[in-house]
Protein backbone atom coordinates (compact mmCIF):
# COMPACT_ATOMS: atom_id res chain seq x y z
CA UNK A 1 0.00 0.00 0.00
CA UNK A 2 2.79 2.38 0.88
CA UNK A 3 4.62 1.66 -2.36
CA UNK A 4 1.44 2.12 -4.38
CA UNK A 5 0.79 5.41 -2.60
CA UNK A 6 4.31 6.65 -3.38
CA UNK A 7 3.91 5.60 -7.00
CA UNK A 8 0.54 7.38 -7.24
CA UNK A 9 2.08 10.54 -5.79
CA UNK A 10 4.36 10.79 -8.81
CA UNK A 11 1.36 11.32 -11.11
CA UNK A 12 -1.51 12.35 -8.84
CA UNK A 13 -2.01 15.42 -6.67
CA UNK A 14 -2.01 14.62 -2.95
CA UNK A 15 -5.63 15.70 -2.57
CA UNK A 16 -6.66 13.34 -5.39
CA UNK A 17 -5.00 10.24 -3.96
CA UNK A 18 -7.73 7.78 -3.10
CA UNK A 19 -7.52 4.87 -0.69
CA UNK A 20 -9.94 2.98 -2.93
CA UNK A 21 -7.68 3.48 -5.95
CA UNK A 22 -4.62 2.44 -3.95
CA UNK A 23 -6.50 -0.72 -2.92
CA UNK A 24 -7.35 -1.45 -6.58
CA UNK A 25 -3.74 -0.83 -7.59
CA UNK A 26 -2.44 -3.46 -5.17
CA UNK A 27 -5.35 -5.86 -5.74
CA UNK A 28 -6.99 -5.80 -2.33
CA UNK A 29 -10.45 -4.83 -1.19
CA UNK A 30 -11.07 -1.23 -0.17
CA UNK A 31 -11.76 -2.36 3.39
CA UNK A 32 -8.39 -4.16 3.58
CA UNK A 33 -6.62 -0.80 3.41
CA UNK A 34 -8.20 0.24 6.69
CA UNK A 35 -6.50 -2.64 8.52
CA UNK A 36 -3.20 -0.89 7.88
CA UNK A 37 -4.17 2.78 7.64
CA UNK A 38 -7.23 4.10 9.49
CA UNK A 39 -7.61 6.96 7.02
CA UNK A 40 -5.97 8.78 4.12
CA UNK A 41 -4.02 11.05 6.47
CA UNK A 42 -2.35 8.02 8.07
CA UNK A 43 -1.27 6.73 4.66
CA UNK A 44 0.03 10.18 3.67
CA UNK A 45 1.93 10.42 6.95
CA UNK A 46 3.55 7.04 6.32
CA UNK A 47 4.43 8.20 2.79
CA UNK A 48 6.03 11.35 4.22
CA UNK A 49 8.07 9.23 6.64
CA UNK A 50 9.21 7.04 3.74
CA UNK A 51 10.16 10.21 1.85
CA UNK A 52 12.29 11.43 4.74
CA UNK A 53 14.13 8.13 4.77
CA UNK A 54 14.67 8.26 0.98
CA UNK A 55 16.05 11.78 1.33
CA UNK A 56 18.38 10.69 4.13
CA UNK A 57 19.67 7.76 2.12
CA UNK A 58 20.45 10.04 -0.83
CA UNK A 59 22.21 12.46 1.50
CA UNK A 60 24.19 9.64 3.05
CA UNK A 61 25.29 8.35 -0.37
CA UNK A 62 26.30 11.88 -1.37
CA UNK A 63 28.32 12.35 1.82
CA UNK A 64 30.13 9.04 1.37
CA UNK A 65 30.92 9.80 -2.27
CA UNK A 66 32.21 13.28 -1.42
CA UNK A 67 34.60 12.32 1.33
CA UNK A 68 35.16 13.88 4.73
CA UNK A 69 36.19 17.38 3.66
CA UNK A 70 33.11 18.16 1.55
CA UNK A 71 30.54 15.73 2.95
CA UNK A 72 28.47 18.39 4.74
CA UNK A 73 28.00 20.46 1.58
CA UNK A 74 27.29 17.29 -0.41
CA UNK A 75 24.36 16.48 1.88
CA UNK A 76 22.94 19.94 1.24
CA UNK A 77 23.25 19.60 -2.52
CA UNK A 78 21.62 16.16 -2.31
CA UNK A 79 18.73 17.75 -0.36
CA UNK A 80 18.03 20.26 -3.15
CA UNK A 81 18.42 17.66 -5.89
CA UNK A 82 16.04 15.30 -4.07
CA UNK A 83 13.44 18.09 -3.89
CA UNK A 84 13.77 18.71 -7.63
CA UNK A 85 13.62 15.00 -8.50
CA UNK A 86 10.64 14.28 -6.22
CA UNK A 87 8.69 17.56 -5.87
CA UNK A 88 5.38 16.05 -4.76
CA UNK A 89 7.03 13.82 -2.17
CA UNK A 90 9.23 16.66 -0.95
CA UNK A 91 6.19 18.90 -0.48
CA UNK A 92 4.30 16.05 1.23
CA UNK A 93 7.12 15.72 3.77
CA UNK A 94 6.49 19.31 4.86
CA UNK A 95 2.70 19.23 4.59
CA UNK A 96 2.21 17.91 8.12
CA UNK A 97 2.57 20.05 11.19
CA UNK A 98 4.75 18.79 13.99
CA UNK A 99 4.48 19.42 17.70
CA UNK A 100 5.91 22.83 18.55
CA UNK A 101 9.68 22.76 18.75
CA UNK A 102 10.07 19.63 16.62
CA UNK A 103 10.94 19.33 12.96
CA UNK A 104 9.49 17.04 10.33
CA UNK A 105 12.71 15.05 10.48
CA UNK A 106 12.34 14.05 14.14
CA UNK A 107 15.11 11.59 14.92
CA UNK A 108 15.49 10.36 11.33
CA UNK A 109 18.81 9.63 9.67
CA UNK A 110 18.57 13.04 7.94
CA UNK A 111 18.25 14.83 11.29
CA UNK A 112 21.05 12.82 12.88
CA UNK A 113 23.42 13.53 9.97
CA UNK A 114 22.69 17.27 10.05
CA UNK A 115 23.30 17.33 13.79
CA UNK A 116 26.48 15.26 13.51
CA UNK A 117 28.00 17.38 10.74
CA UNK A 118 27.05 20.62 12.51
CA UNK A 119 28.66 19.43 15.75
CA UNK A 120 31.97 18.89 13.91
CA UNK A 121 32.16 22.57 12.99
CA UNK A 122 31.04 24.19 16.24
CA UNK A 123 32.33 24.58 19.77
CA UNK A 124 29.08 24.74 21.72
CA UNK A 125 25.52 23.48 21.70
CA UNK A 126 24.23 26.97 20.87
CA UNK A 127 26.59 27.27 17.89
CA UNK A 128 25.54 23.81 16.69
CA UNK A 129 21.86 24.75 16.86
CA UNK A 130 22.54 27.94 14.91
CA UNK A 131 24.53 26.08 12.23
CA UNK A 132 21.74 23.50 11.89
CA UNK A 133 19.23 26.31 11.32
CA UNK A 134 21.51 28.14 8.89
CA UNK A 135 22.37 25.07 6.84
CA UNK A 136 18.77 23.85 6.68
CA UNK A 137 17.54 27.34 5.78
CA UNK A 138 19.95 27.64 2.87
CA UNK A 139 19.19 24.26 1.32
CA UNK A 140 15.45 24.36 1.98
CA UNK A 141 15.18 27.93 0.74
CA UNK A 142 17.06 27.11 -2.45
CA UNK A 143 14.95 24.00 -3.02
CA UNK A 144 11.70 25.93 -2.59
CA UNK A 145 12.84 28.82 -4.80
CA UNK A 146 13.61 26.33 -7.55
CA UNK A 147 10.44 24.29 -7.04
CA UNK A 148 8.31 27.43 -7.12
CA UNK A 149 9.95 28.66 -10.33
CA UNK A 150 11.65 31.67 -8.72
CA UNK A 151 15.05 30.31 -9.73
CA UNK A 152 15.87 27.89 -12.54
CA UNK A 153 16.56 24.30 -11.42
CA UNK A 154 20.22 24.54 -12.36
CA UNK A 155 22.84 22.05 -11.13
CA UNK A 156 25.66 24.58 -11.43
CA UNK A 157 23.71 27.05 -9.30
CA UNK A 158 23.12 24.38 -6.65
CA UNK A 159 26.87 23.72 -6.51
CA UNK A 160 27.69 27.43 -6.32
CA UNK A 161 25.14 28.29 -3.63
CA UNK A 162 25.98 25.28 -1.47
CA UNK A 163 29.72 25.85 -1.49
CA UNK A 164 31.06 26.21 2.06
CA UNK A 165 34.07 28.30 1.06
CA UNK A 166 31.85 30.77 -0.79
CA UNK A 167 29.37 30.95 2.10
CA UNK A 168 32.07 31.53 4.69
CA UNK A 169 33.75 34.16 2.49
CA UNK A 170 30.44 36.02 2.09
CA UNK A 171 29.65 35.77 5.80
CA UNK A 172 33.19 36.70 6.87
Amino acid sequence: LLGAGLKALATTAVEDISLRQIARDVGVSATAVYRHFPDKRALLSAMADAGIEQLAQEQQRAAQAAGEATAFAATGRAYVRFALAHPALFRLIFAYTCPRGETVFGNSLAARMLQEFSTRYTASEDETRLLVIQAWSVVHGLAMLMLDGQLPPDDAMIDQVIDPQRLFRLAG
